[in-house]
């Protein structure tokens, strides 16, 4: 639920839309790189691969539907992977319903153009802390990362072939670390840490037990339900008892 108390009062919207997004662009840069790199190699035209990032902006989804049309699947079930992919968007724009529904639809809609795993990660933990919904300040981290996306696309698209192989550079790492940095000040108690510690653990389990990528959204669905019963406990046991 949005917080009411304790509310900061941030900066200018720019500067604080600057904040959020800067350990993002961090990520996106060489993530982006990367995905301009394979795109191409991949056999996907280089403007298409900037077009995708333009108008897709969906890491996991563009990643997904360069491996699949470099193995040559089809329309139908490269539109169904990249689908399903991206259904976590759904609960994202779930869990910030509460404070976004106040606003018009246009500017829901306009801010929901943005959403990534990443500003929803900074978005909401803003929220949660009592910082005041400042439209402004999301659209102008949403528009600075998505040009730091597009930018890294659109070098590795058309510089990639400098590079034969992106894996040595580590850039996939980038985005683990990026993740590392937004998920540490989300852990503001044991029970958030409890559940990091358990989703994670999860999600390295099941990918080695043999599951695919799965993994990473059963793993959440499991670790989100931990901790929406152990909350519910807490809050009927107490406030004396609560992390």
């Amino acid at each position: 639920m949005p917080a009411t108390a304790s509310v900061r009062q941030p900066g200018p919207a720019w500067a604080e839309g600057l904040r959020r997004a800067l350990p993002i662009t961090l990520g996106y840069v060489p993530v982006g790189f990367a995905f301009g790199v394979l795109a191409v190699k991949n056999g996907i035209p280089a403007g298409l691969a900037v077009a995708m990032a333009v108008l897709m902006f969906s890491g996991s989804g563009q990643f997904v539907f360069a491996s699949l049309w470099g193995g040559g699947a089809g329309i139908l079930s490269t539109a169904a992977a990249v689908g399903i992919v991206n259904l976590r968007y759904l609960l994202m724009s779930a869990a910030e319903s509460p404070w976004l529904s106040r606003i018009s639809r246009i500017k829901r809609f306009l801010l929901g153009l943005g959403l990534t795993d990443e500003t929803f990660a900074v978005h909401i933990t803003a929220l949660q802390e009592g910082w005041p919904l400042n439209t402004a300040t999301m659209y102008i981290c949403n528009s600075t990362t998505h040009l730091s996306w597009v930018a890294g696309c659109t070098i590795g698209a058309f510089c990639g072939n400098l590079v034969n192989d992106v894996r040595p550079l580590g850039l996939d790492y980038a985005i683990t670390a990026m993740f590392l940095a937004l998920l540490v000040p989300q852990c503001a108690s044991r029970l958030h840490v409890l559940i990091a510690i358990f989703t994670g653990a999860l999600s390295v389990a099941l990918k080695a037990g043999g599951m695919s990528q799965w993994n990473v959204a059963v793993a959440t669905v499991a670790g989100a339900t931990l901790g929406l019963v152990l909350s519910l406990r807490q809050k009927r046991a107490g406030p004396e008892d609560a992390a």
